[in-house]
């Protein structure tokens, strides 16, 4: 808006300068009808009193307020309660100097539109709060209008021309929702070829056929219905064609559900359909249902890896496609519903799906074939096979791996509110074998306890100090000292008691670990603190002797590795 006035002061005088050819000084103006003539002002408290006589409210918190109490009473009065929209509460804040709550009315020929679209018309065009019934939680057909005016008539007149302005958006939204019935979800897919989804990985269809492979695979892992995770993911992403997303794309999801369930489909099909995006923020909630979980991992899967893949990696400065929105939506998933998945399977398969040569040998078994039992299941079995072989990070497949430490990122991110540090959950995820976002978290926190008893800190503490040892030594030399250590070169109680310790150590931590009894495999190392202490207060690593002295780094490799088996010691600090 232009501006017309400056009121610039300090210490009771004007300071003055002129901006946009308005010179400051000490008067303004109030409410532009409940107001007359112009307010001169001299310090701070005299112009907020002064505004306030001429019926403006300075502070916007305080408008918030007088707004959130004025709609709450004013639906009590009818019997009804205000449904929270924090930000439409903050955007008609800032509309209304003198805010006053008015109540009008919503046709009875229009309360047989979905609730979703009435609130989001009333909330985009009108700025109107939406009010429901407490006893039977559904929207009234009521709207609370914030005014910006005192009115002769109580607001008669303001309510009768909202009301009128309100049927007519109200009209254009009833007619997308009965258009848009007229069509299946399933008559839309192919137009979804129509609609480029990313430059370098093709048309929304295109990442149809990848979420709904993924999605099938999903339900294979998970011991879930197959051919109803191939429905939903199918039909996900239809709505995106119809009349009222396109009016109102906050709608997408919420109205495929509605139409789900106008065609007849399963409701957990319809349910998947509708809870398929979330969560979409931090406070959002997470999809608990076994199919709606399905989809809605298989398509941030998908968002993530494939754009990815097309070079549109996150900055510091810039996330145009919300890939951290995506993989934090991942993890909550994950973790809120405890699923045991492999990332690294995924990872891959979403990988190879991404490129549109592979994409194409699956697309035609993946439209018609409902079951796809043994694509499906091969394919699980070769990722499984996968897993076996090779590390996780192959110089070919560098895209994805890049993937799985993003991840691993947005891990700490999530879990820094919970007081979990961020160094464990490297220590743990850099061992390369470990891509279980559950599994991970419960060693991860099984660490953390034991690091703050005494043993536990000594131990890291002889940790650091071998590992420094092997360090320099090893590149002294030019050679790796992990082989076998002589127990017949052993000289010392010391060094020979070391080497019993971590015999029996090394495979009880590994068994422990492998049953994903995590606070087992503490209890077996803090008996390596006495023998570890012990060994470095009496035992000279850097003997005269070449063959003691290669015997005895060897045997603080082999404690580097054994502790390795529950987390890489020197990724944690302290």
């Amino acid at each position: 808006r232009p501006l017309h006035g400056i009121v610039c002061m300090f210490n009771g005088e004007v300071v003055p300068f002129e901006f946009a050819g308005v010179t400051s000084g000490n008067t303004t103006k109030g409410h532009r009808f409940l107001s007359n003539g112009p307010i001169e002002v001299r310090r701070y408290d005299d112009y907020v009193e002064k505004l306030r006589k001429a019926h403006v409210i300075l502070d916007a918190e305080e408008r918030k307020a007088i707004i959130f109490e004025a709609v709450k009473s004013a639906a009590f009065v009818h019997g009804l309660e205000m449904i929270p929209d924090e930000g439409l509460l903050d955007e008609v804040a800032g509309l209304a100097e003198w805010p006053v709550v008015l109540i009008g009315a919503i046709q009875d020929e229009f309360m047989d539109v979905p609730p979703e679209i009435l609130q989001t018309s009333m909330r985009t065009h009108q700025k109107y709060f939406s009010l429901r019934d407490p006893k039977t939680e559904k929207m009234a057909n009521r709207f609370a209008l914030v005014s910006n005016m005192i009115a002769d008539d109580g607001g008669k007149e303001i309510v009768a021309g909202n009301e009128r302005v309100l049927r007519a958006r109200l009209s254009d939204a009833k007619f997308f929702w009965d258009q848009d019935r007229r069509r299946t979800l399933e008559s839309r897919v192919d137009d979804l070829k129509y609609i480029v989804f990313h430059a370098k990985l093709g048309s929304q269809y295109d990442r149809v056929c990848r979420v709904t492979f993924v999605s099938m695979l999903l339900a294979n892992l998970l011991g879930a219905d197959a051919a109803k995770a191939h429905r939903a993911a199918w039909l996900s992403k239809s709505d995106l064609v119809s009349g009222i997303v396109g009016e109102f794309p906050e709608l997408q999801g919420s109205m495929g559900r509605y139409y789900a369930l106008e065609d007849g489909e399963d409701d957990d099909v319809a349910d998947a359909i509708g809870d398929h995006y979330g969560p979409l923020g931090p406070t959002d909630a997470v999809p608990t249902k076994p199919l709606s979980r399905i989809v809605a991992l298989a398509d941030k899967f998908d968002s993530l890896v494939s754009l990815w893949r097309a070079g549109e990696i996150p900055t510091g400065s810039k996330d145009p496609f919300a890939l951290r929105r995506a993989a934090l939506g991942i993890i909550r998933i994950i973790l809120q519903n405890k699923l045991r998945l492999n990332l690294v399977q995924l990872a891959r398969l979403e990988y190879r799906l991404s490129d549109p040569r592979n994409l194409q040998d699956y697309e035609i078994r993946i439209r018609d074939d409902l079951s796809n039992e043994t694509l499906i299941r091969g394919t699980a079995d070769q990722l499984q096979e996968d897993a076996k072989f090779g590390p996780w990070y192959a110089p070919q497949e560098k895209e994805w791996s890049e993937v799985l430490s993003f991840i691993a990122d947005r891990l700490k991110v999530a879990l820094r509110e919970k007081g979990t540090r961020h160094d464990l959950i490297d220590a743990v995820f850099s061992l390369g074998n470990e891509d279980d976002l559950v599994r991970l978290v419960a060693r991860v926190e099984a660490l953390q306890s034991f690091l703050k008893t005494d043993e536990g800190a000594n131990l890291l503490a002889g940790y650091k100090r071998a590992a420094n040892i092997l360090r320099a030594e090893e590149k002294k030399d030019g050679v790796v000292f992990d082989g076998e250590p002589d127990p017949e070169t052993m000289i010392l109680p010391e060094e020979e008691a070391l080497f019993v310790e971590l015999a029996t150590a090394a495979e009880m931590i590994r068994a422990e670990v492998e049953r994903e009894r995590f606070v087992g495999a503490m209890t077996v190392m803090a008996r390596l603190r006495k023998p570890v202490d012990a060994f470095f207060d009496k035992v000279t690593v850097n003997d005269k002797d070449a063959k003691l002295r290669e015997n005895r780094l060897k045997l603080l490799s082999r404690l580097r590795a054994t502790l390795h088996e529950v987390a890489d010691f020197s990724k944690i600090e302290g």
